[in-house]
């Protein structure tokens, strides 16, 4: 014991050492502050500092780079009682981190004098089962699988992209799934919609659907709307979502969505197929160009033919489809560089990806900054609709 406290006051004496009053200022005067908990989970689950980055002792080393970067961050490093703290203080340190400081009493005493903190919101065992190669991943952790399970997305469709994107999206545990479509299963739809079965032939889509995806996994709520989207209710139905995977193979319908997601800022994951070609971009009304900054009017009928038509290459939507999914949860999350101002188009015959640059069209009133203007209209007759995938 008097070894560990020498190896403890020694310790203390290399660090700088905050009591929880100035950590409280710091972190309240805002700027590159990151309050830092370094607890164990059972700890953090009892309760935790609003905001703070969580990353247990033992962790530490293997997971600081990739939750912190910058290491010139002012780093408040807090456990329960300043113990632990300290010991991680002079880590990372040691590991270049140039502004560093424990509190002193830790967790403990922040909460004994009064100061914010709350229970954060957790998994279940069976989720932290279920999610745990989510949860390896320092970029997702605890915190972005939450995010996950909280979040709401609607897919446009129950066809060819619909059916991998809401596969993958209820896999990866986002919370709710809204899937609108009108149509029913048909054997023709099986050769790439792989949402359904033999035994669903005659079923409605969108029930099918919630029979998978429920079946895949209980946690996500299935939300079924089997019926047409149109200008009169489409404000309404994206209204309760947070992103929109557009699965829509009709010009009318894009354009309608886009006019209303604009005026609710609300990303849009588009993705389209043709025959053995494929893309998917990002349209973020607040950050980026939007679908009539890529496609300003919409193309006569006799030169969009649908996959009804031409025809289309069955795995083609599962990879495009894949692509919108894994879009879409880096929206979730906040996660890497997502495809807004971007185009990627895929050759599956050259098996090659190109990248086009989508930039905002100056003479497109269709925008975030005008969306008290906008009217959300239909354009049918101006070109052929299809179904969905």
């Amino acid at each position: 014991m008097a070894n560990f406290r020498e190896l403890l006051a020694a310790t203390k004496a290399e660090i700088r050492e905050v009591e929880t009053a100035e950590a409280a200022e710091l972190r309240d005067a805002g700027g590159n502050v990151v309050v830092l908990d370094v607890r164990e989970p059972d700890e953090n689950a009892q309760g935790s500092i609003p905001g703070a980055v969580f990353i247990p002792r033992g962790q530490l080393e293997s997971n600081i780079e990739n939750k912190i970067s910058d290491k010139d961050a002012k780093i408040l490093i807090h456990c329960a009682s300043g113990v632990r703290s300290a010991f991680a203080a002079k880590t990372l340190s040691e590991l270049g981190y140039s502004d560093v400081a424990s509190v002193a009493g830790g967790f403990n005493k922040w909460k004994d004098e009064g100061r914010d903190w709350s229970v954060p919101k957790n998994l279940t065992a069976e989720q932290r089962n279920r999610y745990q190669r989510h949860l390896l991943l320092p970029e997702v952790d605890i915190e972005g699988q939450v995010k996950l399970l909280e979040a709401k997305v609607l897919l446009l469709g129950a066809g060819g992209l619909g059916s991998p994107a809401a596969l993958y999206l209820a896999a990866a545990g986002v919370g709710t799934v809204g899937i609108i479509d009108m149509d029913v299963v048909d054997e023709s739809n099986l050769q790439r919609q792989i949402l359904h079965n033999m035994d669903r032939i005659g079923d409605r889509k969108v029930d099918s659907a919630k029979k998978t995806l429920t079946a895949l996994n209980p946690d996500v709520n299935v939300v079924t709307h089997d019926y047409r989207l149109d200008a009169s209710n489409v404000l309404d139905v994206i209204a309760d979502y947070d992103i929109i995977v557009d699965g829509t193979d009709n010009f009318p319908t894009r354009f309608m969505v886009n006019d209303a997601s604009v005026k609710l800022g609300i990303p849009v994951v588009h993705g389209s197929i043709f025959r053995f070609e494929g893309m998917v971009t990002v349209f973020d009304p607040k950050n980026g160009p939007t679908y009539r900054d890529m496609v300003p009017e919409p193309p006569p009928a006799e030169m969009a033919p649908s996959c009804a038509e031409a025809g289309v290459l069955g795995v083609l939507p599962g990879i495009v489809g894949s692509l919108q999914a894994i879009e879409a949860i880096k929206l979730i999350l906040d996660l890497g560089d997502p495809l807004t101002g971007r185009l990627l188009a895929y050759d599956s015959l050259e098996q090659s990806f190109r990248e086009y640059k989508v930039r905002k069209d100056p003479a497109n009133e269709i925008t975030w900054e005008n969306r008290d203007k906008i009217q959300v209209v239909e354009l049918d007759g101006l070109c052929m609709p299809a179904p969905l995938g």
